[in-house]
C-alpha cells in the first residue's frame, strides 16, 4: 500500500552533544524549527491533497535532533498540532527518531498517549568504541534497553546504522547489522557517512587520521547489509541521505552519490544473480533470469552494469519480467 509520509525536521534541538558527523541544518536542508501554526497547516494541506487510502496508511514525522529530548513544552505543542489530522480521514499516526538514552516509561507513556505509533532510534554503531571515537554520548547497551522498552509499550520499531565511521570498517557495519537482527526491529535506515564541512570529522580528514569510505565500498557493503537485513525479514526503509540542496555544496569527502541507493540496490541484485548462478552449478554462456517488472531496472544495473560485470565473467544474461515473481526475488527460465 502506498504511503507519503509528512515530515518535520528538528535539527539539533534536544542534541546533548555534537556527534563528529552531524550537521542536521544541512542533512535535512531546513534551519528554523517548526511551529504549531506551521505544521497545522503543512497537513491540513496535506489532508486536502491526499488520497484517502494513501493518507490512512501514512504518518505525520518528526525527524532530526533527538525528538524525545528537547523542551518538553516544545515536544507536547508539536505533538497537540498534529492531533487533529490523525484518525478517521487523517493520518494512522506519528513517527519520530531519538537518541537511544533519550527514552523511558514516563516518556513513552506520553508518546502513546499523543497517538505516536513509530520510533526510530539513531543507534549508528553497535561497538562502544565506534560511538565514543564518533561522540555519540550513548553505548551499544543503551540501544539494547531502549529497543526493548520501546516494543513493550507496543510501538513498531526502526533502527538506524551508518557506515564507514570513524574508526569502523566493514566488519563493523556488519557486527552492527547482526546486533540489529538480534534486536528484531520492525524497520532501518543505512545512511553511509557523508563528511561535511564544519564538523568533527572534517577536521580528522584534513589531518590524515581519517577516511571514510568511497562510493565503490559503501555500495559494496551496503549491498551485503540490505541482504542480511531482508532474510531475516527486517525492512529496509532508506539507504543514503536525502539529496539536499545545501549536502553537495558542504561535502567534503564520503559516500555522497545522487543515485547511492540505485546503486546500492543494483549491486544487491547482482550479488543475488550470482549467487543464483554459483548455487545452480550454471555453465557460462545464455542465462536468463525472471524478475518482476519492477526490479529489472535494479538487476540490469545502472549503465548496465551487472549486465556488463556478468558477460565479463562469460555469462551472456538476458532479464525477463514476469509479475509473478515476488518482490526483489530472482528467478531461472
Amino acid at each position: 500500500m502506498k504511503h507519503a509520509n509528512v515530515a518535520f525536521f528538528v535539527p539539533h534541538v534536544g542534541c546533548p552533544n555534537r556527534c563528529s558527523f552531524c550537521d542536521q541544518n544541512t542533512i535535512s536542508g531546513k534551519v528554523d524549527i517548526p511551529n504549531a501554526k506551521e505544521i497545522k497547516s503543512v497537513l491540513s494541506h496535506a489532508v486536502s491533497q491526499m488520497p484517502k487510502e494513501m493518507l490512512k496508511n501514512s504518518e505525520i514525522a518528526f525527524f532530526g535532533g533527538s525528538f524525545t529530548a528537547i523542551d518538553k513544552a516544545l515536544m507536547l505543542e508539536l505533538l497537540q498540532a498534529a492531533q487533529k489530522f490523525i484518525g478517521q480521514d487523517g493520518f494512522c499516526g506519528i513517527r519520530i527518531s531519538t537518541r537511544p538514552d533519550a527514552v523511558n516509561n514516563e516518556i513513552l507513556g506520553t508518546l502513546k498517549k499523543y497517538n505516536v505509533t513509530s520510533i526510530e532510534l539513531g543507534a549508528q554503531s553497535m561497538k562502544n568504541d565506534i560511538l565514543l571515537k564518533n561522540m555519540r554520548g550513548h553505548t551499544a547497551e543503551d540501544v539494547i534497553k531502549a529497543s526493548e522498552l520501546i516494543k513493550s509499550f507496543g510501538f513498531s520499531l526502526g533502527l538506524q546504522m551508518m557506515t564507514g565511521l570513524y574508526g569502523d570498517d566493514e566488519n563493523g557495519a556488519v557486527y552492527t547489522a547482526q546486533e540489529f537482527v538480534k534486536i528484531k526491529p520492525d524497520t532501518v535506515r543505512i545512511y553511509p557517512t557523508v563528511v561535511l564541512k564544519g564538523t568533527h570529522l572534517e577536521k580528522l580528514c584534513l589531518l590524515g587520521e581519517y577516511k571514510p569510505f568511497d562510493v565503490d565500498k559503501t555500495v559494496s557493503v551496503c549491498a551485503k547489509l540490505l541482504n542480511m537485513f531482508e532474510e531475516n525479514s527486517i525492512k529496509v526503509i532508506r539507504v543514503g541521505l536525502h539529496d539536499q540542496p545545501g549536502l553537495k555544496k558542504k561535502f567534503v569527502s564520503g559516500a555522497y552519490h545522487p543515485a547511492l541507493g540505485e546503486l546500492i540496490m543494483g549491486e544487491q541484485m547482482f550479488l543475488k544473480a550470482l549467487s543464483l548462478i554459483k548455487s545452480n552449478n550454471l555453465p557460462k554462456g545464455d542465462v536468463t533470469f525472471l524478475i518482476n517488472p519492477a526490479y529489472i531496472s535494479q538487476l540490469i544495473g545502472q549503465k548496465k552494469r551487472n549486465i556488463i560485470r556478468l558477460a565479463e565473467m562469460g555469462y551472456n544474461v538476458k532479464v525477463c519480467g514476469d509479475k509473478s515473481v515476488s518482490e526483489k526475488e530472482i528467478k531461472l527460465r
